[in-house]
């Protein structure tokens, strides 16, 4: 799975000013005494099949069910299967001479069935099921990561919404594929599998494992046979029906295909193309050849986790469906090299429990860093890498942060975290690092044999890296596994008595353990580079080395593995030094960050311009962002450099912070550049055009936006939110409404900042009482209420306050207007509290 709705909610948080240190996840919740242990078995699967159609107007599954099981190790004569929901018309026992009934019990969570007699351990049975499934009649929490957990999904089923495909798909992580069909839904178990459906004919299936057969029948439907020989877990079951139009790749002679949208499939190897040379390289580093038959991935409407590994056949939320144009401001790559990494780690290989989710998510999330740096270079690679990096310390405080292997998590959900993705990532470089990479993959391999179409955990995990090479892995498992928090090292540069000095201290919280860090140095010093390996291992320590001179820069961890936060007491010029000297992408960005902090002193506005030219564009955008234009000498220096950028540079990043930066200078002269932009093929930079001319002229606003074309405007809803919002006219309200009534979660959270902005402009009361219900509508339509519920409480009370000041100097309507716009904020606000 992969939490790409995550970057939707960082968004918000700019857009309605909340502390980007904690955009992406709350303070985390205490720790629950209660001790998650793997699912025990009893009962072991070891076929499914299923034969299933689709009752549209009820939004309900009719099943059949053939599950075939052997007692684990001890003689029972119980089964329980996890069912959610379902209405059951027949349990039975599947003989020779037919079905057999058994007795059983349900309360709407498991079914408890009485079996006909006691079997071994080598005895197979088939229980059989005819049953409804009602997904939409479920209660469902949901979380960041999975915004529901219906198991089924019915999309515009009765085709109501003209700009909406019917489809039907599935979402089993964590336990809800039993919402579907009767299975024992723990990712412990594993079975192979055939599902049959029956669907109307105009319509296109996918499921696990190959087509084996379709069969026309004669009422206009059609029955489509999936057979799975392998064994996989029953989160990892999947189906999916809809108008899709299918592209075909090829992989060592295993198919590959793309599913998608007939708008889209046009666009399918821009999309996807990369894929068959993911295989390629996955299966060169693990030694494990992609496993299964065929490898399949199809995009839905309305997707709840961002993206799904089924076995054989990812499911990806519409948000990675693009054309060639909107790919210009980015793709879904890290995400399809995300999912298909989960075919080994998660699919092959299968966390055991929730607690051991690091065994998936964490090597997934890696998986797509070192595509990375395979497909475009080391510096693209320590960029993924330090961004996640960045994404796992943005959720945290004083270093804490809930441990990666969790026995006590409150709710399994809760795994799905900032942790187990970018942090346990981050966690296997920095191992990778220590080993070497022939070792290490090595090790993965060790691990994969090992466990082939079986379940693993984080200890065995350990083994196989101790097996390899022979070192005792124990104490590194221990402090990043099976301990929480990150170092934050506070360090100091010193040279005296011809000895350069490092001392660092430990500066998290107390109660956060005291890591053990094996870090490089690499000491500059009169054109030389000395290179030292040191181990931190206590609260307070220092690192002295003999030098001929004072340093020119001392870099403490040069190859960036450190897990954690470093805070130094570099100058300016040490930055300088770093940025031309020791260029890595992370020192680079380093370098420039501090150079914009201290963007003033001429020597930094020199390393900025410097930086304009770097070959990484978020770098090229952040130095951007230190010139002052409204300095007039700063303007004619830097001020054609950035029309140049603004114009020509190769990424619509850089030329829309290019356009940005010209516009706040407030200098007419530049309008025209703006003008211009509007014809970029970029919708990223025309939005940046749009609110650089809303800076600059104002005036022309209107003529603009009425000449921006729907399929634009449709893009730029995060520029055209902001524009609208400086505004308040009554006759936006409409927009943002479109949007907060009926967009997915990515472009409501684009949007919804705007609109709070709005309707603090706005001064027509009854737009502030329906705007307000309707954002909290759909922050529960959207599961945001859970995540930003409190900062939305404060951001209205906030509002009441103001407005109620307003009023104490106004007169008349205006008056009574502040009072009533007051008086609405304040009961949004109250009515957020109680959720």
């Amino acid at each position: 799975m992969n939490k790409n709705l995550i970057a939707g909610f960082v968004g918000l948080a700019i857009l309605l000013g909340f502390p980007t240190a904690n955009a992406q996840q709350e303070a985390a919740p205490k720790v629950n005494p209660t001790y998650r242990a793997t699912a025990t078995k009893i009962n072991d699967l070891v076929h499914t099949k299923l034969d299933v159609k689709f009752d549209y107007a009820k939004r309900y599954l009719y099943g059949k069910a053939w599950i075939t099981l052997r007692p684990h190790f001890y003689t029972t004569d119980t089964l329980t299967l996890d069912a959610k929901g379902m209405e059951l018309k027949t349990v039975a026992l599947v003989g020779a001479k037919g079905n057999t009934p058994l007795k059983f019990t349900y309360d709407q969570e498991k079914i408890y069935i009485q079996l006909n007699k006691k079997y071994s351990k080598d005895e197979k049975y088939t229980v059989y099921i005819d049953y409804v499934s009602k997904p939409n009649e479920l209660k469902a929490s949901g979380s960041a990561a999975i915004t529901d957990e219906k198991g089924l999904y019915f999309i515009n089923p009765d085709g109501t919404d003209k700009e909406k495909p019917i489809q039907i798909w599935t979402q089993g992580e964590a336990e809800s594929s039993s919402a579907w069909f009767p299975t024992i839904d723990k990712p412990n178990q594993k079975t192979t599998s055939e599902l049959s459906m029956t669907v109307l004919s105009k319509y296109v299936t996918l499921s696990n494992g190959k087509l084996v057969s379709q069969k026309v029948n004669t009422d206009g439907t059609r029955t489509d046979t999936w057979k799975m020989d392998l064994p996989h877990s029953p989160y990892l079951f999947m189906m999916a029906v809809g108008d899709f139009k299918i592209t075909k790749d090829v992989w060592r002679g295993k198919e590959v295909s793309y599913y998608l949208e007939p708008k889209y499939a046009p666009y399918a190897k821009a999309i996807f193309g990369k894929t068959p040379k993911m295989l390629d390289y996955f299966s060169q580093i693990t030694g494990v050849p992609y496993p299964w038959n065929k490898y399949a991935q199809i995009v839905a409407r309305d997707y709840v986790s961002g993206a799904m590994e089924n076995t054989t056949a990812t499911l990806h939320g519409e948000s990675i469906q693009a054309t060639e144009r909107e790919l210009l401001d980015g793709s879904g790559e890290s995400t399809i090299a995300h999912e298909l990494f989960h075919q080994w780690f998660g699919d092959y290989v299968t966390t055991e429990s929730w607690s051991n989710i690091t065994v998936n998510e964490s090597f997934a999330t890696f998986g797509a860093i070192v595509w990375k740096g395979h497909d475009a270079g080391k510096d693209a690679e320590d960029r993924d890498r330090y961004e996640s990096l960045n994404s796992y310390l943005g959720t945290t405080e004083n270093g804490e942060s809930p441990i990666l292997v969790r026995f006590n998590y409150n709710n399994k959900m809760d795994v799905f975290d900032q942790v187990s993705y970018p942090k346990g990532a981050v966690i296997l470089y920095a191992l990778k690092n220590q080993l070497g990479d022939d070792a290490f993959y090595k090790s993965l391999n060790r691990y994969l044999t090992t466990n082939a179409f079986k379940n693993g955990e984080a200890q065995q995990l350990r083994l196989a890296f101790e097996e390899v090479t022979g070192k005792d892995l124990s104490q590194y498992f221990n402090q990043w596994y099976y301990a929480g928090g990150h170092p934050i090292l506070d360090v100091k540069y010193d040279y005296k008595d011809g000895n350069a000095t490092i001392s660092v201290k430990q500066t998290q919280a107390a109660d956060v353990q005291t890591f053990t860090l094996p870090l490089k140095v690499d000491i500059y010093v009169s054109g030389k580079k000395i290179s030292k390996e040191i181990v931190i291992n206590s609260r307070e320590q220092s690192f002295s080395f003999p030098v001929s001179a004072k340093p020119d820069l001392i870099d403490l961890d040069v190859d960036k593995i450190l897990v954690g936060e470093l805070k130094d007491t570099k100058t300016l010029e040490n930055y300088i030094f770093q940025y031309s000297n020791a260029p890595s992408y992370v020192n680079r960005i380093k370098a420039i960050e501090y150079a914009v902090s201290k963007s003033k002193e001429p020597e930094a506005q020199q390393l900025l311009t410097l930086a304009l030219k770097d070959q990484d564009d978020a770098i090229r955008a952040l130095a951007i962002k230190g010139f002052n234009l409204k300095d007039e000498k700063v303007k004619a220096a830097v001020g054609p450099i950035l029309v140049s950028l603004a114009k020509q540079d190769k990424t619509s990043n850089v030329r829309a912070a290019a356009l940005s930066k010209l516009a706040s200078s407030g200098d007419k002269a530049y309008l025209p550049i703006a003008q211009a932009a509007l014809k970029d093929r970029s919708y990223k930079v025309i939005g940046a055009a749009v609110q650089s001319i809303n800076k600059l002229d104002p005036s022309s606003l209107s003529s603009v936006i009425a000449g921006l074309d729907a399929d634009t405007k449709n893009h730029i809803p995060y520029d055209l939110a902001l524009v609208y919002a400086a505004l308040g006219d009554d006759s936006y309200n409409e927009f943002y409404l479109n949007i907060i009534n009926k967009a997915d979660i990515n472009k409501l959270a684009q949007t919804v900042g705007g609109y709070y902005g709005y309707l603090l402009k706005n001064q027509n009361p009854k737009i502030t009482q329906s705007g307000l219900q309707a954002i909290i509508a759909n922050m529960d339509r959207t599961k945001l209420t859970q995540y930003w519920g409190k900062q939305f409480v404060k951001n209205f009370t906030d509002a009441e306050q103001a407005k109620l000041k307003e009023a104490e100097t106004a007169t008349g309507e205006a008056k009574d207007n502040l009072i009533k716009r007051a008086a609405y904020f304040k009961a949004a606000a109250d009515e957020l509290a109680k959720k």
